[in-house]
């Protein structure tokens, strides 16, 4: 499908050049080039309407209805050309025109809009907060902003001044372009938002706003100062529209939106688009001032409007990147809590408790490591369930927390099987572990019931550096110590005793 899209938007832009080529030139003669020239626009046109139609015939939901749209908006077309044709062609109807050529032209873009704006309200994509809605109504009116300035300087002055004399027939060759480009902005910050919006179809029916638009302020432009007749190379924006709604109709469109890893179009247009029109507008303005144009209050005071959007516009982008990385270092710190902490108890898992002793260890400080089995959790989880088993290992978990300082780790390392961990400070391994001991003794209360659960202590320690010992050794003496208590009843402290000091060279 793309491949045949695009070998059907070769043969019509190759065409349409021929054409631009032969009604330009003007070896027709004007009458019989200005025919080819609007009933080609027609014929376009007419083609676009039908193909939406078929298109709309074979979708539903959002899909259909924006198509609809689309054939009401390219029907409008058809009916404005056919109404310019005939004025103008036969009726020798003066400009501005007064018929019903106008009305379809501006009906156009207001419905092509409808279809813009149906497409957008059936997206699932949501602004994620206020300041981000008040980003987007900046964006927009920073486009806005920088458009106006531009063409007030270059044109819409003595547009609207033709206006105010002319009354309001001149009124609608002012409103057909405007329509275009509310259409244009509309397209652009939607399509910053709303990821449906972000298909081919809408690409090409906002080029072909934007060349409507552009041979629609000319137009303006001409009409305003006189003529009685539009010279072809204003008529290509025109021309060339048509065209262009033509592959919309035909351009394939996305089933799924789906988000890649890297900066997609939309985001990339959020970030440039705002600043573009207002960068041309700049250079314009500077150019004008270079070359001795003067500029009155209302451009001086639209331009600066423009730069204190723009300030703005930063310092809600700033205030929004703020809040995004206070967001980025919470999301951090949690993902390292549950990386390192037992989602059950909340204490140190065994590779934190790992991690911690082995840089206990380097750093030669005094070490007790004790690892303790709760004796009696197996006849809880058996007889009561899990629920009250989990309940027993959490009041397990912080008890042993209370009797050591804030400091010293306390890990669960598997199944009803904990570790805590003592550094620095000259403390008595025995004492350590009947803490431990006396704060299990009293009876655990869980929802209206009580357990009686005790634990076997086996206990290691280091008080003298030796780089050949690691934690699993002393993994490994304090679990040793830990089944010999439970061998020698249950519910004692057996220390393991102290690790042998290397040998001196």
């Amino acid at each position: 499908m793309p491949k045949r899209f695009g070998a059907r938007t070769a043969l019509f832009c190759t065409l349409l050049a021929i054409l631009v080529a032969v009604v330009v030139s003007g070896v027709l003669g004007h009458r019989v080039s200005v025919a080819l020239d609007k009933t080609s626009q027609l014929a376009a046109t007419v083609a676009a309407l039908v193909v939406y139609w078929r298109a709309a015939a074979r979708e539903q939901g959002t899909e259909r209805r924006w198509r609809l749209w689309m054939v009401a908006s390219t029907g409008s077309l058809a009916v404005g050309l056919c109404a310019w044709i005939w004025g103008q062609l036969f009726l020798g109807v003066s400009l501005p025109s007064s018929t019903l050529a106008p009305l379809g032209f501006i009906l156009t873009p207001v419905l092509a809009l409808g279809a813009v704006l149906t497409l957008a309200h059936g997206a699932a994509d949501s602004l994620p907060n206020h300041r981000s809605k008040l980003v987007v109504v900046l964006d927009g009116l920073i486009v806005v902003g920088s458009l106006f300035v531009l063409t007030w300087v270059s044109a819409l002055e003595s547009i609207a001044r033709a206006w105010a004399t002319s009354g309001p027939g001149f009124a609608t060759v002012v409103a057909h372009p405007v329509a275009y480009l509310v259409l244009l902005v509309t397209l652009l910050v939607t399509s910053w938002t709303h990821r449906p919006v972000r298909q081919t179809p809408m690409l090409f029916l906002a080029l072909a706003a934007l060349a409507q638009s552009a041979s629609g302020w000319i137009f303006a432009w001409l009409v305003s100062h006189g003529a009685e007749a539009i010279p072809p190379l204003a008529d290509v924006g025109f021309m060339v529209c048509p065209v262009l709604l033509l592959l919309s109709s035909l351009a394939p469109t996305r089933g799924k939106h789906a988000r890649t890893g890297g900066l997609g179009t939309g985001e990339l247009l959020h970030l440039l688009v705002p600043y573009l029109p207002m960068l041309i507008t700049g250079l314009f303005i500077v150019v004008g001032t270079a070359t001795g144009v003067r500029f009155n209050p209302l451009e001086i005071y639209a331009g600066l409007g423009v730069v204190l959007l723009v300030v703005v516009r930063q310092l809600v982008t700033l205030m929004d990147n703020a809040r995004l990385l206070d967001q980025l270092h919470e999301s951090r710190e949690q993902l390292r809590h549950q990386a390192f902490h037992d989602p059950l108890t909340g204490v140190a898992n065994r590779e934190l408790f790992r991690e911690r002793l082995t840089a206990a260890l380097r750093r030669g400080e005094p070490v007790v490591l004790a690892f303790i089995d709760v004796d009696g959790f197996k006849h809880v989880n058996d007889n009561f369930g899990h629920a009250e088993g989990d309940a027993v290992l959490r009041i397990v978990a912080t008890r042993l927390q209370h009797c050591v300082r804030d400091e010293d780790t306390v890990a669960r390392l598997g199944g009803d099987e904990f570790g805590v961990l003592v550094e620095s400070g000259e403390v008595d391994p025995s004492e350590i572990g009947n803490r431990v001991l006396d704060a299990l003794r009293s009876p655990h209360q869980t929802q209206g019931r009580e357990h009686e659960v005790r634990a076997s202590v086996g206990i290691a320690h280091r008080t003298t550096q030796d780089a050949t010992v690691t934690a699993d050794d002393m993994l490994g003496s304090a679990d040793a110590a830990m089944y010999t208590a439970k061998r020698l009843g249950k519910g004692m402290v057996v220390v393991h005793g102290s690790l042998p000091a290397p040998e001196p060279a």
